[in-house]
């Protein structure tokens, strides 16, 4: 008698039909593209919602920062809930929650309601990324794990590539709210085939109590931390009280939980992972790869609107090469994970990501679109061949039974590294664009014949146009600084990226540190050497 592919043993591949297997990964892909694409699209649109909502500045970015605080406080906990509520359920709360304050959001009438929305909206797509992930890794044997792990990261690839197209369009042709309303179609799509297609697996294992201490730790810990993050560039970090105590509290908060986690009977994270000879290289890589990734993208958009003029739609379309690339090369290394090395994608993947940056670090004040979309479109292809191997050595050997916690401390880390490379890439930009204006300045002598000549060139157009000379003058002296703080924000853009590229070759000398996986048709993983 056949055997119900439902109640297969752990160790047992899932034999589900193929068109099965196609629905969940259409259901789970569907609500995770949704989540992440939400993400980059706001990041466009909060000048729109400053407009609207009469807020400052310092108001309106808790619209982004309450939605990261609530993701980061969740998401460790995503295996433990799936534990206690069940898989499927726990899917489909987080997709009904994410949706319905998608929703809320959009009809916010006041600041203080919408950032309410935009945490509840956190919540709820936190745990979808790494659900979704080990959903995926489960239902594919190891063979084919490979393809699959580039399905998946074509979309959560691909969503923060369009996304500051896609929300630079709606809000310019419609308004801010619907950004959000777009997520309800989606979200209700992903809602009811998740219902028809999830499943709960047999080896979940079911947590039969509440670590209350752990969850307060976590809470305090991972929420305090993502803020430090977050608003550590605009509150000058350490120069603020508040990010002082952030910094204290969340570090204090994170060490007293993994403490905790190593010592509880039924910890909201088990940290036994971190034994499996791939998985502790896997997760440091990972953060170092987003750092990389996150910073490298911000520092370009930055680059084409600050520096160059570009809209959101035009630095959207410069940076769409990208996807192009990482669409390729994703499918691409699916195929090639299964037949070489992993560790040769890998490293190929970060020469790749080093090449293209260097690149980005020779930009000046005359390049074109496409002197700022080929670094884009060789990052793409290089980002392709970092994640499907790393992906797939990281998670080879861990028991299916202990995946969804595995996925959910692989994107913990992840996110961590994101948040962090955006954060210390701004404030290394600022730090560095005053080194080089100082610089800059000092060589600056008004009495020299060429600065002399300079300034009397420009003294004349201005005169010619209309200023009298005392203003003539002004106007000279005054386009002359704003022509040394332009060089010097170059020159600091310059510095990121070198920076950058010295990140991606130091990846490559952490590559030996995995043990090769041998994919075989059997779908059993042999480590190599």
């Amino acid at each position: 008698m056949a055997r119900d592919p439902l109640t297969a043993g752990p160790e047992t591949d899932l034999a589900l039909p193929t068109s099965r297997k196609a629905l969940i990964t259409l259901s789970v892909m569907l609500v995770t593209f949704m989540q992440i694409l939400d993400t980059s699209v706001t990041n466009v649109a909060i000048t729109h919602m400053q407009g609207s909502m009469s807020a400052s500045v310092e108001e309106i970015t808790w619209v982004l920062t309450s939605y990261l605080a609530a993701n980061a406080i969740v998401l460790p906990a995503t295996g433990w809930l799936a534990g206690l509520l069940g898989r499927k359920r726990f899917f489909l709360i987080s997709v009904t929650l994410f949706t319905v304050s998608s929703f809320l959001s959009g009809i916010a009438p006041n600041l203080t309601l919408l950032i309410l929305a935009r945490i509840l909206q956190g919540i709820g797509g936190g745990p979808l990324l790494p659900m979704s992930q080990a959903i995926m890794w489960e239902i594919f044997p190891l063979e084919q794990r490979g393809m699959a792990m580039a399905i998946w990261g074509v979309g959560i690839m691909f969503a923060p590539i369009i996304g500051p197209t896609l929300g630079g369009w709606i809000t310019d042709n419609w308004s801010w709210p619907w950004i959000f309303y777009i997520n309800l179609p989606v979200g209700i799509a992903g809602f009811f085939m998740a219902s028809a297609f999830l499943f709960d697996p047999p080896y979940l294992k079911r947590a039969r109590r509440i670590d209350v201490l752990g969850l307060l730790l976590m809470v305090l810990g991972f929420g305090s931390l993502q803020l430090f993050l977050d608003r550590g560039e605009r509150e000058d970090w350490f120069d603020s009280t508040l990010i002082v105590t952030l910094a204290v509290v969340g570090g204090t908060a994170v060490v007293l939980f993994l403490l905790r986690q190593l010592t509880a009977d039924e910890p909201v994270v088990d940290l036994g992972v971190f034994r499996d000879r791939n998985f502790a290289p896997g997760t440091l890589i990972v953060a170092m790869v987003m750092f990389g990734l996150f910073s490298s993208m911000l520092l370009q958009t930055l680059y084409m609107q600050k520096v160059l003029g570009y809209d959101a739609l035009g630095a959207g379309l410069a940076l769409a090469p990208g996807g192009v690339g990482n669409m390729f090369s994703l499918l691409l290394a699916g195929r090639l994970v299964t037949r070489m090395d992993q560790r040769l994608l890998l490293g190929l993947g970060c020469v790749v990501n080093a090449v293209a940056l260097s690149m980005m670090g020779t930009l000046n004040l005359s390049v074109g679109y496409w002197d700022l979309a080929l670094p884009r479109l060789i990052q793409g292809l290089g980002i392709g061949f970092i994640f499907v191997p790393l992906t797939t050595m990281t998670m080879a050997n861990i028991p299916r039974e202990r995946l969804g916690n595995a996925t959910t401390l692989f994107n913990v880390v992840r996110n961590f590294g994101g948040s962090a490379g955006i954060a210390l890439a701004a404030t290394f930009l600022a730090r560095r664009s005053q080194v080089h204006q100082a610089d800059l300045v000092s060589h600056v002598n008004i009495w020299s014949p060429q600065t002399a000549d300079r300034l009397q060139e420009l003294t004349r157009t201005f005169f010619l146009q209309g200023a009298d000379p005392y203003t003539a003058r002004n106007q000279a002296l005054g386009t002359l600084y704003r022509s040394t703080v332009e060089q010097a924000t170059v020159l600091a853009f310059m510095d990121d990226f070198w920076l950058l590229t010295a990140l991606f070759a130091a990846v490559i000398v952490l590559v030996p540190l995995f043990r090769r996986v041998r994919l075989t048709p059997a779908g059993s993983p042999v480590p190599g050497d």
